[in-house]
């Protein structure tokens, strides 16, 4: 579940939108929350609208002088259809002041409001973009998050399998690490999950015999990165020389794994004595790469066999 407050709000925008407190910071605690936004008709933040309200209106100066030439009547009745929806802040922009008429309405019915300088579209812009990642859906996942060749490739496998082994290999050529063992995961649109890491494990990573490793320091500033869309899951998968046999060395269809109704790519390494991880990690985010472009190895591989066949069979 993703919520965030009012006073959360305001302060984490207070410098870029020129922010004040109109009316109501007693009130400040009022939450805006993901799951309760989604099973709502309302919008999440517009210019004033009394048929479709928002659950941020915001306020320019020609809206306010709207309200300033209504009568008494018509104005409570606007008033009555705002407090009816769930309204949870109003915004007054363009520097308006707030009228008497909107702080005793705000008081009733406990709505803060806020006041910037910035103009109303300018407000509404930044604050959709902003809100639309707080309110994200989100998710955590065990596993470590890789810039691996420009793409975000979540590494997962089972305990000891050796993720974090194959991660530091892979900074060491040169990639970048986003998060190791807790990987956090908002989905940002339709069909992006955006990974990060949680503030308290940003820049390390754990490697059993050597402890914490803090890789900023040891790799410097360009082996870390602060987040990444993720686009390809690579799952670890422990067996023994004689298992690999059994793993399909032509598989014809890909496999996907579905995290909060996006769809991601999904790719099954065994491991095993011997073998190159890293070399194989890189070559299937490559190959990836190339099936994006409508480029695929493997049935490249299979037309051609068919072609010959076909051409035996017709002598």
């Amino acid at each position: 579940m993703s919520q965030i407050s009012v006073s959360q709000l305001f302060e984490e925008n207070q410098t870029k939108l020129c922010l004040t407190w109109g009316f109501g910071q007693d009130y400040g605690n009022k939450l805006l929350d993901n799951d309760v936004i989604a099973k709502s008709v309302q919008g999440l933040i517009g210019h004033l609208n009394f048929i479709h309200p928002n659950w941020i209106q915001v306020l320019s100066r020609i809206a306010i002088d709207y309200l300033d030439q209504l009568d008494s009547a018509s104005l409570q009745k606007k008033f009555q259809q705002l407090a009816q929806s769930d309204l949870t802040c109003m915004i007054v922009t363009d520097g308006a002041s707030v009228s008497e008429a909107l702080r005793s309405f705000a008081a009733r019915t406990q709505i803060p409001i806020l006041c910037s300088t910035c103009s109303s579209l300018d407000v509404t812009w930044v604050l959709r973009s902003f809100l639309a990642k707080v309110l994200a859906p989100n998710i955590s996942k065990h596993g470590v998050l890789l810039d691996v060749l420009g793409m975000g490739v979540l590494i997962t496998g089972e305990s000891g399998v050796g993720k974090s082994e194959l991660a530091l290999e892979l900074i060491s050529r040169g990639h970048g690490l986003v998060a190791d063992d807790v990987v956090e995961l908002r989905r940002i649109g339709p069909e992006t999950l955006e990974g990060s890491c949680p503030p308290i494990l940003r820049d390390y990573l754990e490697v059993r015999g050597l402890g914490m490793l803090n890789i900023r320091t040891i790799f410097g500033e360009t082996a870390v990165r602060r987040r990444k869309n993720m686009k390809l899951i690579v799952h670890l998968e422990k067996s023994s020389g004689a298992e690999i046999s059994l793993f399909d060395r032509l598989p014809l269809s890909n496999l996907n794994e579905n995290i909060l109704n996006v769809t991601i790519r999904k790719v099954i390494i065994p491991v095993a004595a011997g073998r190159n991880l890293a070399v194989l990690v890189e070559a299937a985010v490559r190959n990836y790469v190339l099936q994006l472009r409508g480029i695929d190895s493997t049935q490249e591989f299979v037309k051609r066999h068919e072609q010959e066949m076909n051409g035996n069979s017709s002598e």
